[in-house]
């Protein structure tokens, strides 16, 4: 990434009004700081010829100190700015990256998913220091810099240019260790991917690692993640001291050949006293900014190369999707027409072609792997069918706006997603008790608010700890309802449940259908494909020679599996879409 790269302009909003604004601010710094070099040689100069008393001065003295502390205030404006703006642009940033990933389809994240995780929460942080610290001072080169330049051309030629041929000396040594930097940079940001992704994986299976007396298996991977995430930042750190000691060095000497020659030349008679002061005051404001970019480059590397990491994202082509309104779901057909999605040397589903009619409750079954889930996903619009089409009513899906298609549906998993909080929380924090209530009677969650002595406000813990597994799945049930969709689309609800949580689950199923809402559920038990108006078997079948040829897809790892995490209308279930890769 440049130092100012422009697709930070054009993905942050924020960034550009922030730009704009410390230009402003290094324009004013500029004229503050070469008026104070004049003041000070003003009050300084006529006090040491003894050609004027200080009651004299003492005019030039205030005037002095309200430029001093016009720069203070300015400076107190920049910082404040910077961390605003930082934050905004973290923010806009990790929204489009979200969006974007979703909107590039659950193939795509089965291989960057994790990593993704990583960049947009702990990756994206360390752009603080770059708009704090970093870019403030680049921005006062652009201004500081060759202001102050010009005033010492207009006092004194010989030191503008002794000045002139002392500058590219810190551009050039920051071009070769920001290569180096770069490296150790990325290196770093890799580092912490794989730690991020390791951790999440382990979390995720960490209930069955301690079923099995697993759990420290994985500690010596974690360790080693670990031990090179450290000597990546150890890494870079050394780089930083190092150079930071080397531009201290150039920066003091190209002040000190500066300020040298003035004093030979003002011992000469060569020069005015007040004009050396300006000099000698002006030359350290010369180099001031290059060296502050030095120094604070290695602080905001890591944001720059996350940033960079963002924009390789952002800048990949999603799958194209329609403009038309989705119709209405309260009476429209949902028909698969030779659906065939491509899994890894086979078809899965294969040839799919059948419909769901409104208001009915239709099942998905068949075998493991045969890609009912992958079906779910094609109708969804999460991924798109190798072959066929899924069709709205007689609207092919792939002319349908996907967010006026998902306002008007819910989807459950099989796991439903329940964060640390309180029930009311999980479900809805922004309802009303009335519609929450609403919600639980028709689920029959009201039955399990009536045994907890905090009802709506009962906290749980990680995954629903708190509720049995039957509970949990009337929770989400409930959250599903909650926006009362015209089609509900559900992953195995009854799976690990006993027979009379079973039993409720169907129930509700028969009452949904009762009110006209439409019902795809994905079912392997009796119970389920028994209260179903239609049961459509999926199968898959494996890929000829001819069409591995053909369809590159087909010699994908990804088997096709996608497993969302939540889909109530009222969200957008791109950001909480997850997918599954099996390698």
């Amino acid at each position: 990434m440049k130092p100012l790269d422009p697709r930070l302009l054009r993905y942050a909003r924020s960034a550009r009004r922030y730009i704009l604004e410390i230009a402003l601010l290094g324009t004013l710094m500029a004229a503050l700081v070469i008026g104070q070099a004049f003041l000070i040689s003003g009050a300084a100069s006529p006090v040491i010829t003894r050609s004027a008393t200080l009651a004299e001065i003492m005019p030039t003295v205030g005037w002095l100190a309200l430029v001093i502390l016009a720069r203070g205030l300015l400076l107190y404006l920049r910082e404040s700015r910077a961390h605003r703006a930082a934050d905004q642009t973290v923010a806009e940033l990790r929204e489009q990256v979200v969006n974007h990933a979703v909107a590039l389809g659950p193939r795509w994240r089965a291989t960057h998913g994790s990593n993704t995780v990583t960049l947009v929460t702990r990756g994206l942080d360390d752009l603080g220091p770059y708009f704090v610290r970093f870019l403030p001072q680049l921005l006062l080169v652009m201004t500081v810099t060759p202001a102050t330049l010009v005033a010492i051309l207009l006092l004194d030629f010989w030191s503008a240019l002794v000045a002139l041929v002392t500058i590219p000396l810190i551009p050039i040594f920051m071009i070769l260790i920001g290569r180096l930097t770069q490296s150790a940079s990325a290196t770093k940001l890799a580092a912490m991917e794989r730690l991020g992704s390791q951790l999440l994986d382990l979390l995720t299976g960490l209930p069955t690692l301690r079923a099995l007396g697993r759990e420290r298996g994985p500690r010596t991977a974690l360790v080693d993640l670990s031990g090179r995430n450290t000597k990546a930042t150890m890494q870079t750190l050394r780089i930083a001291f190092l150079s930071g000691g080397v531009l201290e060095f150039l920066a003091t000497l190209s002040v000190a050949l500066v300020a040298v020659q003035v004093g030979f030349r003002m011992v000469a008679g060569n020069i005015p006293l007040a004009t050396g002061l300006v000099i000698i005051m002006l030359a350290p404001e010369v180099f001031e900014p290059l060296r502050q970019v030095g120094a604070q480059f290695h602080a905001s590397a890591n944001g720059v190369a996350a940033a960079n990491s963002c924009f390789e994202i952002l800048e990949q082509t999603p799958p194209p999707s329609g403009d038309e309104p989705a119709p209405d779901l309260t009476r429209t057909r949902l028909v698969f027409d030779g659906v065939s999605v491509a899994a890894r040397g086979a078809w899965a589903p294969a040839e799919l072609t059948e419909v769901v009619e409104p208001g009915q409750i239709t099942a998905l079954a068949g075998p493991s792997g045969a890609g009912k889930s992958t079906a779910v996903a094609a109708l969804l619009g999460l991924e798109p069918p190798t072959r066929g089409q899924v069709l709205i009513g007689s609207v092919p899906l792939s002319r349908i706006n996907l967010p006026s298609l998902w306002r008007q549906l819910s989807w459950v998993p099989q796991s439903p997603t329940l964060v640390p909080g309180t029930i009311r929380e999980n479900v809805s924090p922004v309802a009303s008790v009335e519609e929450l209530d609403e919600a639980a009677r028709l689920t029959g969650f009201d039955q399990v608010l009536a045994s907890l002595a905090l009802g709506w406000e009962t906290p749980l813990g990680l995954g629903g700890l708190g509720l049995s597994v039957g509970q949990r799945q009337r929770l989400a049930l409930t959250r599903a309802l909650l926006v009362r969709p015209p089609l509900l689309v559900l992953d195995e609800p009854t799976a690990h449940l006993d027979a009379l949580s079973e039993d409720q689950i169907v129930q509700i199923l028969a009452a949904l259908r009762s009110r006209g809402t439409t019902v795809l559920v994905i079912a392997h038990r009796a119970a389920v494909l028994g209260v179903a108006d239609r049961v459509i078997q999926v199968q898959s079948a494996p890929a000829t020679e001819e069409e591995m040829d053909r369809y590159p897809q087909l010699a994908s790892s990804w088997t096709g599996q996608v497993i969302p995490v939540e889909m109530p209308g009222f969200l957008d279930p791109r950001a909480l879409t997850e997918a599954e890769a099996h390698r």
